[in-house]
């Protein structure tokens, strides 16, 4: 079971349906968390980083890796 923790921006409502239906099309996906707050995107399962930034770049978004601090 992996976590992946991305930070990707969130304007809008849209943005946010937007990544979400990306995020349940990833295969093996177990859970996801968005924190609007602070753009967080947590997705936990059998994925990859790069899993997850490839679905979110279909949507145009860009996503980073999450550095606390």
């Amino acid at each position: 079971m992996a976590v992946v923790e991305l930070k990707v921006g969130m304007h809008c409502e849209r943005c946010i349906k937007a990544i979400k239906k990306a995020i349940k099309t990833i295969d093996d996906m177990e859970s996801y968390q968005l924190e609007t707050e602070t753009n967080k995107v947590t997705v936990t399962g059998n994925v990859t980083p790069e899993e997850v930034v490839k679905a979110l770049h279909k949507i145009g978004k860009t996503a980073t890796c999450w550095t606390e601090g």
